[in-house]
Parts: structure tokens; sequence; C-alpha cells
């Protein structure tokens, strides 16, 4: 059962947005201190990527672990209401990213996905985005 009622849990999803996140912000910071500039959700691309380096062909997906189902870690938990909804909503999301990253693939691209449980380590995330961007 839920403690809120229908409406306040209404605005309340209403208030997540899907860009300039702190775990995006956190890696914008990395890559802009590693010298790389970058283009932002390139919606021509499949999945409108979060960071794009046009000139090197890589892209970076930050993904939220509760939204986007980070396998093993502790924030993406299941909710205890409304199983089905958010267990099918989970699925397309899953579903949704592995589509987006595979048609990058084909393209050419190459694609890094960061956790965002990755980002709060700033030095680990800094080599890692030094390790895909060279």
């Amino acid at each position: 059962m839920d403690i809120v009622t229908p409406a306040q849990r209404s605005h309340m999803m209403s208030r997540i947005r899907g860009r300039d996140t702190k775990p995006e912000l956190a890696v914008r910071r990395a890559a802009h201190a590693l010298g790389c500039r970058y283009r932002l959700h390139r919606r021509e691309l499949p999945g409108s990527p979060d960071l794009v380096f046009p000139g090197r062909r890589k892209v970076v997906f930050v993904h939220g672990c509760y939204w986007h189902r980070h396998p093993g870690c502790r924030l993406a938990y299941q909710p205890k209401s409304n199983t089905e909804f958010w267990s099918a909503k989970f699925e397309r999301n899953v579903a949704r990213d592995r589509d987006a990253e595979r048609r990058l693939r084909e393209k050419g691209w190459e694609v890094l996905t960061v956790w965002q449980c990755q980002t709060t380590d700033a030095e680990g995330l800094s080599d890692r985005l030094r390790g895909f961007l060279q």
C-alpha cells in the first residue's frame, strides 16, 4: 500500500528529470576536466545519448541505477506497491537501452554506460572516461 495519495505520487514522479541530473553533471565535469569537448543529447542518434563525442565517434549514457536496473546494485530495488506496473516499465527501459546501444554500434559508434552509483568516485570516474576516450 502506498503511503501517499495518487495525486501526491503523480506530483513527486513528475519532478524526476531525465537531463541535467547530478550523475550526468558529474560525468560532464569529469569529461571537461580531461579536456574533452562534447555535445549533449543528440536526438538524431538512437537513444539520445547524454554525451556525444562526434570526432571520436563515441557516446556516453549516464543511467540511473533504479530506472535502468543496474544489475546487482543496491539502488536498483523493486518497489513494493504496483509491482506489475513497475516490472513492465523497468523491462521496457532495459529493452530500449539495449536496442539503442545495438543501433549505435551498428552505425559505428562506441558506447560507454556510466551508472549512477559509479559517479560518486570522482577519481574512478575520471580514469574510466580517460580509458574510454583515448
